[in-house]
């Protein structure tokens, strides 16, 4: 018994790492920030000043997003917190099944150089995001912010890195629209177990 609850909280650590990095590389892909990452490729050509400045926006706009969902565990009730990240889930299921709209003027920031550009456009394209919003979420379920974080930012270095080192040969040959079906399948799944808080009858 000792020894259950003393590798317990790396246990849930290891799921929230898990869980996030695979839910943010699925809702990634065809998404905004994901379709920024082609252009800015397309448009510089220097592959490693833009992988830099995506991992260091994504740091920071989901360290934001993590400390938000830590902080809102701390408003409320578990029992009013288990129904507002439920309908959450839920949502961002529902959310995943929609197109993404790109806007080009997100790309227009050449006067910052390559890593400028690509941080700020990528912090300004993140925020009110899919994955920012998950992030959040994550945070407040799972309650492990250095996990949850490092996860979502690993998931966005694997739906983006690939764009920006292979681009156009992998633009049109990613099937979008089932990569987001199976992560709504996954965000559903999510919020009809905390809806019924399957994880607290487990200890999670």
């Amino acid at each position: 018994m000792w020894s259950f609850v003393c590798f317990r909280p790396r246990e849930i650590a290891l799921e929230a790492f898990l869980i996030s990095a695979g839910i943010v590389a699925f809702a990634e892909i065809g998404d905004k920030t994901q379709l920024l990452a082609f252009i800015l490729a397309a448009k510089f050509q220097k592959s490693l000043p833009i992988v830099i400045g995506i991992l260091v926006a994504t740091l920071a706009n989901h360290a934001f997003a993590g400390a938000m969902g830590s902080w809102i565990t701390s408003l409320m009730s578990p029992q009013t917190l288990r129904w507002i990240l439920g309908a959450s889930f839920i949502g961002m299921a529902i959310w995943m099944l929609i197109p993404d709209k790109f806007d080009e003027k997100d790309a227009k920031l050449a006067r910052f150089g390559v890593f400028g550009t690509t941080l700020v456009a990528f912090f300004l394209a993140e925020m009110g995001d899919k994955t920012q919003i998950a992030t959040v979420a994550l945070a407040a379920q799972y309650h492990a912010f250095f996990s949850v974080v490092a996860g979502t930012t690993l998931g966005m270095m694997i739906a983006n890195v690939p764009a920006v080192l292979l681009g156009d040969r992998i633009a049109h040959r990613m099937p979008v629209r089932l990569v987001h079906t199976i992560a709504a399948v996954i965000f559903a799944i999510l919020g009809i177990a905390t809806l019924f808080g399957i994880g607290e009858r487990f200890g999670i």
